[in-house]
């Protein structure tokens, strides 16, 4: 299946050593805004699609209490606005600006950046042969970075391994925010009987989002800061890093996993 039209652009390249000449496909990266009973409150850099999804993420995970997400009622581009009407804005002590790499940045305080999420209590116990299958299983249904080799992706998987979302963006935390979105809109929330499978490294922002999902498990490619293993301890989430060639490492709450 193509990836979508609207997340890929055609760019005139040049091959080397060869000096061939030809098109390229690439990323699509634009800004949205996300605007909460009328107010903007964050502008991300993303790929296009889902954004509704995305909106209604970010807001979930930033402690908005979103219940809806919708297109501007202006019609405006790339804009998407959230029906929030139990969020405190007053609450929000800077202007929300993220980029493509790091959702974090531009915070005003430490403190502003945890959101207040239940422990996550769950008796998901999932097989190592299982954690260690996701990472292909992601890369498998990324249709778009077969094509531009340039997004990240968050995956969504039961127990048994089987994928029920997936989401790409050029923003590691975008994609993740989409599939707690697509999760809130199904219903899905939290997330005690699920994992979550990211495609880089780890951040405290992924696992702060994982937290306010409720979900039990997450697994990355990539391993994680040190604040991104406090936090998972802290939660009560199992953090597993360099999950790859039929290896991973644990570092929190490695009683969820069972095996090999």
């Amino acid at each position: 299946m193509d990836a979508p039209p609207y997340s890929t652009s055609r760019a005139r390249v040049t091959r080397l050593p060869s000096g061939e000449v030809e098109e390229d496909r690439v990323a699509v990266e634009e800004p949205l805004e996300i605007r909460v009973e009328g107010q903007p409150v964050a502008v991300t850099m993303r790929t296009p699609g889902d954004d509704e999804e995305l909106a209604l993420g970010f807001c979930l995970t930033e402690g908005l209490r979103p219940v809806a997400a919708r297109p501007a009622a202006d019609l405006a581009a790339n804009v998407v606005e959230v029906d929030a009407p139990a969020a405190d804005l007053t609450r929000i002590q800077r202007s929300f600006y993220t980029s493509s790499s790091c959702g974090v940045c531009g915070k005003g305080a430490l403190e502003a950046v945890a959101v207040d999420a239940p422990r996550v209590e769950s008796d998901l116990v999932v097989r190592f042969e299982v954690i260690v299958s996701l990472p292909d299983r992601l890369r498998a249904a990324q249709r778009t970075f077969e094509l531009t080799g340039s997004l990240h992706a968050t995956g969504l998987f039961d127990a048994s391994g089987e994928l029920l979302c997936l989401r790409e963006d050029v923003g590691r935390h975008n994609a993740m925010d989409k599939v707690v979105g697509w999760a809130a809109g199904e219903d899905s929330l939290p997330l005690g009987r699920s994992i979550l499978c990211v495609s880089g490294r780890l951040s405290f922002e992924l696992v702060q989002k994982a937290a306010v999902a409720g979900c039990p498990v997450l697994v990355a490619v990539g391993g994680p800061s040190s604040l991104a293993v406090e936090l998972a301890d802290d939660r009560g989430i199992t953090l597993c890093g360099f999950v790859r060639e039929g290896h991973g490492t644990v570092y929190t709450h490695p009683s969820r996993i069972v095996g090999p």
